[in-house]
């Protein structure tokens, strides 16, 4: 029986000390005052996957969102909704804009679009988005998911305090899709 257990104790224990699904955060205070959250999962999959997961429509599609795709007038932005009914020019739209790639490694983007009525978007607009990948083993990948330059404001600590949980539930249905299979939105929420 003791073999038993630690067996599945083994399996549930993944490269690099973190346990299958957990989420682990760190928040930094910058030096302006400013608030740096550092969410990070260890995925099981080859980071070439996760890139793909994490920086085209269709992968957002398997985990983030069930709409997604690239915005009609700049290819180096993706917008996507909640609402799997949404279309271009909907107010439910969220656009991100990648401002640096470097494949299957890093990952930088702002939103500069919110759904309507999302609160602070004009300070939430200038917090920097980073997805860093890092190989642990042909079959694991190391994913950050970095949100840098929330303001040391009554909005901006809001928006952290949102975004604690919200990247969060990301990374998690992130390690998900990889674990189980492309998100089935119609049993989200």
């Amino acid at each position: 029986m003791i073999r038993f257990l630690l067996v599945i104790a083994l399996f549930a224990i993944v490269p690099g000390g973190l346990r299958a699904q957990e989420v682990v955060l760190s928040e930094q205070r910058e030096a302006d005052g400013s608030t740096t959250l550092t969410h990070e999962v260890i995925v099981p999959a080859p980071a070439a996957d996760v890139w793909a997961a994490i920086s085209t429509p269709e992968g957002w599609r398997t985990w983030a969102v069930p709409a997604a795709w690239t915005a009609a007038d700049d290819p180096n932005s993706i917008e996507s909704s909640y609402n799997p009914a949404a279309r271009p020019a909907d107010p439910t739209i969220i656009r991100q804009h990648f401002v640096a790639r470097l494949p299957g490694r890093l990952l930088v983007f702002r939103t500069t679009r919110a759904p309507q009525g999302f609160p602070h978007f004009e300070t939430y607009a200038r917090v920097t988005s980073f997805f860093e990948l890092e190989t642990v083993d042909a079959g694991h990948t190391r994913v950050r998911l970095i949100g840098s330059g929330y303001a040391d404001e009554e909005a901006g600590r809001q928006l952290a305090g949102f975004f604690r949980e919200g990247n969060r539930i990301s990374l998690e249905r992130l390690y998900r899709r990889f674990a189980d299979g492309p998100l089935d939105w119609s049993r989200e929420r």
